[in-house]
């Protein structure tokens, strides 16, 4: 059962270079789908007609429905990914050797910098296609691309100073995943002032620079489907100044606005020896943190602080994998979460891009601190189903996108799961939901759209070959260099 009924941008020949030559996705045409069962703003539902109208949005949604259009199993809300380093994923795996006498984050990070030498614009296109393509298939129909890399080797702009911004629109107008653009502010290279060195010279701008980079992405976005937005992203207190801090707003639209923040303890004592207290404290007394934030990782938070954090109305976005990888520290996710916090989930370092791992080891990271089974869940409500719900929803906030819910006007972002394993046969609702992410995997998203667009049939993103092909080379050329 093929059906590609919003047709994607046919992939250009050659490497995309400018905004006004980044195809566009085709129009879309009306689509009906009739699931026998769909978790909607309104709960569990049988016999449930979606109607898809041509610009992407759920037109017409009603239960006990008689079948019509395509025939699904169980319809989800699909989830939007916060938060990605997409040239990251070549890199993945090759970081598992010990370099230091207690390896860490800081001895992962000089790998990174010295791969950064050696990535091409070409290589950011197929690496983020490829990665788009796998958070599709993983059951993300949206991703926050946290993208710092902006510049050539040595730090100087390319001609078009928007150029590594236009590789992630090429690449997702290939994949056509939901897009929130991310451009990073980064300054200097600690809370000290010292200068930027080496692979970090290619993310640095001061404020003029990056009030032309943010025109460029705006540029280029505008070729691109109506739900792919610009936001920013000042990388962390570490790497922007207070000065530039306090002018951001001026550059900033309606977009919203991501950060790292607290990941590492050496981050902490570093912050809070320059500013004179913790990350989280700082920025929550400073700045006016409201739902337009996204603060990313949060592992490093006093008890004071989750609360704080929680009640700011902002999400936390957490990417549970890379955060293990690194050995960042465990979110304080049942705190947070009894006082009323909101949650988003990112793969970061997309080491490992798995929707249903993401949820897992956020759980088992929890009930591994506490001693504990199903910290997560909330009364009335399992942990499967608290989690995805609660990650769905404070996505679609990170993302500025008006989805996270299957609803009458919201993007028709959905994912098919199948019960064709044996675990799922017969199962509904609830106990469907966590016998998935808690026993199944990804191979389980059968079909998913993003905004209307039909991205993954039958489990296989619908470009899988071409995209593939053009990772694998990328990658084979990266490896003989590095």
């Amino acid at each position: 059962m093929f059906m590609v009924a919003f047709p994607l941008a046919k992939p250009a020949v050659r490497p995309i270079m400018s905004a006004h030559n980044i195809l566009s996705m085709g129009r879309c045409k009306v689509q009906i789908l009739w699931a026998e069962q769909a978790l909607t703003e309104n709960g569990w539902q049988n016999a449930v007609r979606i109607e898809i109208g041509r610009d992407g949005r759920i037109a017409d949604l009603r239960a006990d429905s008689p079948p019509e259009g395509m025939r699904l199993d169980t319809a989800l809300p699909a989830m939007g990914n916060v938060h990605s380093h997409a040239f990251q994923r070549a890199m993945a795996g090759l970081a598992e050797s010990r370099t230091d006498l207690q390896d860490s984050f800081w001895s992962w990070r000089k790998l990174m910098y010295r791969f950064l030498e050696v990535l091409t614009p070409e290589d950011v296109e197929n690496i983020a296609a490829f990665v788009q393509m796998e958070m599709a298939e993983s059951g993300f129909a949206a991703v926050g691309e946290f993208h710092y890399l902006h510049h050539r080797p040595g730090g100087a702009p390319y001609a078009n100073i928007a150029e590594m911004s236009e590789r992630i629109f090429a690449a997702q107008a290939i994949s056509g995943i939901g897009l929130a653009y991310l451009p990073v502010l980064y300054q200097r290279g600690g809370c000290d002032g010292r200068p930027l060195l080496g692979g970090q010279m290619r993310f640095g701008c001061d404020l003029d620079r990056f009030a032309d980079l943010l025109d460029g992405a705006r540029a280029g976005l505008a070729g691109l489907p109506a739900d792919c937005i610009l936001g920013m992203a000042p990388h962390s207190l570490r790497a922007v100044s207070r000065e530039s801090l306090d002018h951001l707003p001026e550059l900033a639209s309606s977009g919203p606005i991501h950060m790292h923040i607290a990941e590492q303890q050496a981050e902490v004592v570093e912050v809070t020896a320059y500013f004179g207290a913790r990350p989280v404290e700082w920025l929550l007394n400073i700045f006016h943190v409201d739902p337009a934030w996204c603060l990313i990782h949060a592992t490093q938070m006093t008890p004071a602080e989750t609360i704080g954090l929680a009640g700011s109305g902002a999400v936390a976005g957490l990417c549970p994998i890379t955060e293990s990888n690194l050995g960042d520290g465990i979110f304080d996710g049942v705190r947070y979460l009894d006082h009323g916090g909101r949650i988003a989930l990112g793969s970061d370092s997309n080491i490992r891009i798995s929707l249903t791992e993401e949820i897992r080891t956020l759980e088992y990271s929890q009930r591994l601190r506490d001693y504990s089974r199903a910290a997560l869940a909330q009364p009335g409500t399992s942990t499967g189903r608290a989690i995805y719900e609660a990650a769905t929803r404070g996505a679609a906030q990170a993302l500025g996108r008006g989805a996270g819910v299957i609803t009458k006007g919201g993007w028709a972002d959905i994912t098919e799961i199948s019960r064709d394993h044996p675990d799922l046969d017969g199962l509904a609702g609830d106990t469907l939901l966590d016998v998935w992410l808690f026993a199944g995997d990804d191979r389980q998203v059968r079909n998913l759209w993003s905004a209307g667009r039909h991205l993954v049939v039958d489990g296989r993103h619908v470009r899988a070959t071409s995209i593939r092909k053009g990772y694998r080379n990328c990658r084979k050329r990266l490896r003989a260099l590095l």
